[in-house]
């Protein structure tokens, strides 16, 4: 009995009963395939279409057969009997877990279409913008067959394409663009503003990306103040402190203080008496503070890059450039000071949502990548998820070796590079995984010193992912990658043409080297996973240090003893134990991390749904304009004249504008409660008890507030035939807005470098 097999019985999962029950049904289908292929275009679609009834699938065989043969007839694709049962568990709700190279992208159109034509609208939720565009025109023929459109949304799309991409059946978009219109349809004052319809289905590819690692991270949209930041004079002060005089970093290295010496040096060199007076304890000390977290905890070419005199972030959980996203105005402006740049437009934050929260406003979510398993309690908890295994169609032939580890940094990357040029001198290809944009260059710098010849695939350059991604399985390549870069892109050994197959499967097959172990063994195994393709040969193989991050968070309170070679290797059980179980602590602090995030964001959630709810009414009903003339009635007797829509959309706007504003209000202070709760311990009070008291509180009153202030605005501004004139009464909506992420996971930060404090901060 496999170690899978075990685990499903022994919890008393049904999930091994329903893969039998599909492939039972994916057999009665292939008989029917000889069958249906007999049919012409036309009447295998309306055989396809017959087999539904009520929004449900009768016939699966048929149904299941029919798209087989329509997969062939447009995309010459044939698939694979574990693609088909992989279908049949997608349009059964679940999270499969199919290898890389299997075909998830036929199997997530496949399960697409089906799901369309049950009359359900999808978004099949890829990776990255890239892959979003790639695949929505790639499986275009497969969606259209069935006379169903298809579309791709992704950051350079219009707000036409945006509008007529969402109104198709089956939508291909990054998560972060599906969130984004969301928050900005939040701010929208008239119906046909609309960018955005509802979705029935979230299909996610890379789900435990999506759905686990990245689920608390906070999408953010806010607005433009027109107000510049005063850092500069701050900036220059702050360089001027030094570590461990002036300032001191935790031992996690999350958070960075002054010192009482660094404080005074700060107001000598300002020339102002206190930095804790009333005057400066709100402005000048927050000033400092970000400043402060900008020199000491954000680092270049790790949490972010300068491009073309911009300061562009990256993304932690991939090393690739997070487009069109910024910290929270005060930190941006804080990075963009300290190296020298234009420092960008201050704002406010006008609304937010997790990635979680976003997720769970579908009715159906189901999913594909290739380490479901190690996260089934997570989507089980979080989601109400089951996974499914799918088995491969080819058995897996590489090989896993054990982790060389060794006792230094120094003496770890020194091997790294010999281990690199020793199995490139054979011919076979390389790809490397690294955990920072640093780390990856430096790497390539060792290496190309050496004669090796390297492509380089980081934050930099990530507009050639997917083409130097695709070649780095040909022979005497070297691939040195940030993170999970190029995921959904196929490794073809031979190359994107596989010309060079059986030369390179003769050398050994892909081996991919990761230079540290991940904070969990999943992030592990999908690294791992891009060798070994279709039953390909393989090699993966870890480097790990004792002064790897993983084992500095994870072994924070043990003490081990070994003695290396000559070469620094430790050649140890023990310590590769100790080594394994310093990772399961760092997956138990990001279990937890996850768990009580999620205990606080959960109240927002409800908030926010109430707040979507009012917001519907007032854009598609008149109660603006009734609630507004009960309270005032003589102000609507004397608009009267007006006509009824006037009146309406007049009303609409003031009511949304408090509503709106309220809202951005209420997120600002629950921030600020947040970052202060934990204050609420010593005075023996539950942090997470007393953050809901307020929070029920702080949102009863905000609903007020907004009604409150509507009704005096009403009374006050002036309204014409061209509506209500709030900006010239001093209501002003942003003149701009922008988008960003503000990780909340304090341990998300790099794998060989300072683990990021700003999910801290701004948490």
């Amino acid at each position: 009995m496999g170690a899978f097999d075990w685990f499903w019985k022994a919890m008393g999962s049904s999930a091994e009963r329903n893969n039998k029950k599909s492939k039972g049904i994916v057999a009665a289908a292939e008989e029917l395939i000889p069958e249906l292929a007999k049919l012409d275009d036309a009447a295998l679609a309306a055989e396809v279409r017959g087999t539904v009834a009520a929004g449900a699938i009768g016939d699966k065989p048929r149904f299941l057969a029919g798209l087989s043969v329509a997969s062939q007839r447009t995309l010459g694709m044939t698939p694979f009997t574990v693609q088909n049962q992989a279908v049949l568990r997608l349009l059964e709700g679940d999270v499969i877990q199919m290898a890389t190279g299997e075909g998830k992208t036929l199997v997530g159109a496949m399960a697409a279409t089906g799901y369309a034509l049950t009359g359900k609208r999808v978004h099949l939720i890829t990776v990255n913008n890239y892959l979003a565009a790639r695949d929505a025109e790639w499986m275009r023929p497969l969606v259209e067959f069935f006379g169903l459109t298809v579309a791709a949304v992704t950051e350079s799309s219009s707000r036409e394409e945006r509008v007529a991409g969402y109104r198709c059946d089956v939508i291909y978009a990054p998560v972060t663009e599906i969130g984004f219109d969301h928050l900005r349809d939040n701010q929208i004052t008239h119906r046909d503003q609309t960018v955005q319809v509802p979705a029935d289905v979230a299909l996610v590819d890379e789900s435990d990306s999506v759905l686990v690692d990245e689920a608390l991270v906070p999408l953010v949209l806010a607005g433009s103040e027109g107000s510049q930041q005063a850092t500069g004079q701050i900036t220059a002060a702050v360089a001027q402190l030094e570590e461990g005089e002036d300032y001191a970093i935790d031992a996690e290295g999350r958070n960075v203080f002054l010192t009482d010496g660094g404080a005074s040096k700060i107001e000598r060199l300002l020339g102002i008496d206190s930095l804790y007076s009333d005057e400066h304890i709100g402005t000048t000390l927050v000033r400092v503070n970000l400043a402060l977290h900008a020199k000491a905890l954000l680092v270049r070419d790790v949490h972010y890059i300068v491009s073309e005199g911009k300061v562009a972030l990256v993304d932690a959980s991939r090393g690739r450039v997070a487009e069109l996203q910024r910290w929270p105005d005060g930190l941006q402006a804080a990075v963009e000071a300290k190296e020298g740049l234009d420092v960008s437009e201050g704002g406010r934050i006008l609304d937010s949502i997790t990635l979680q929260a976003l997720m769970r406003r579908y009715p159906i979510v189901c999913g594909m990548t290739g380490t479901a398993v190690e996260a089934t309690d997570q989507l089980r908890s979080f989601y109400g998820l089951h996974v499914s295994v799918i088995d491969r169609a080819n058995e897996l032939a590489r090989f896993d070796e054990a982790d060389r580890i060794y006792a230094t940094m120094e003496e770890k990357n020194a091997a790294i590079v010999d281990e690199i040029a020793h199995i490139n001198a054979t011919g076979q290809p390389v790809l490397v995984g690294t955990h920072d944009v640093a780390e990856s260059e430096a790497l390539a710098d060792a290496l190309q010193a050496r004669g090796i010849e390297v492509n380089v695939l980081n934050a930099k350059n990530d507009a050639e992912e997917a083409r130097i991604i695709a070649e780095a399985g040909d022979t005497g390549r070297v691939t040195v990658s940030t993170q999970m870069a190029g995921r959904g892109t196929d490794i073809r050994l031979g190359g994107a043409d596989e010309r060079d197959h059986d030369e390179v499967a003769q050398l050994g097959g892909l081996a991919v080297i990761g230079t540290a172990r991940h904070r969990t063994a999943r992030l592990d195994n999908q690294l791992r996973g891009r060798a070994g393709r279709q039953g390909d040969p393989g090699l993966s193989l870890f480097f790990v240090s004792l002064e790897d991050d993983i084992v500095k968070v994870g072994g924070a309170d043990e003490q081990v003893t070994a003695q290396p070679d000559a070469t620094g290797r430790i050649d140890s059980n023990r310590i590769q134990q100790f080594i394994e179980h310093c990772q399961r602590v760092t997956e138990g602090q990001l279990l937890e991390i996850h768990s009580q995030t999620w205990k606080y964001n959960k109240l927002l959630a409800d908030h926010r749904d109430i707040l979507d709810e009012r917001r519907t009414a007032l854009l598609d009903t008149d109660a603006a304009w009734r609630e507004l003339a009960s309270r005032h009635p003589q102000r609507a007797a004397e608009l009267e004249h007006l006509p009824d829509g006037v009146k309406v959309q007049a009303a609409r706007e003031i009511m949304l504008f408090h509503l709106d504003d309220e809202w951005s209000e209420h997120l600002a202070m629950m921030d600020d409660v947040r970052e202060s709760i934990h204050l609420r311990a010593i005075a023996r009070e539950t942090p997470i008890d007393e953050y809901h008291r307020i929070a029920v509180r702080e949102f009863k009153d905000l609903a007020n507030r907004a009604v409150d202030k509507a009704a005096e605005t009403f009374e006050t501004v002036e309204i014409d035939e061209g509506g209500a004139h709030l900006a010239d009464a001093g209501w002003k909506r942003p003149s701009s807005t922008w988008t960003y992420m503000v990780s909340d996971n304090p341990l998300a930060g790099s794998g060989n470098s300072v683990l990021s404090g700003i999910g801290n901060l701004f948490r």
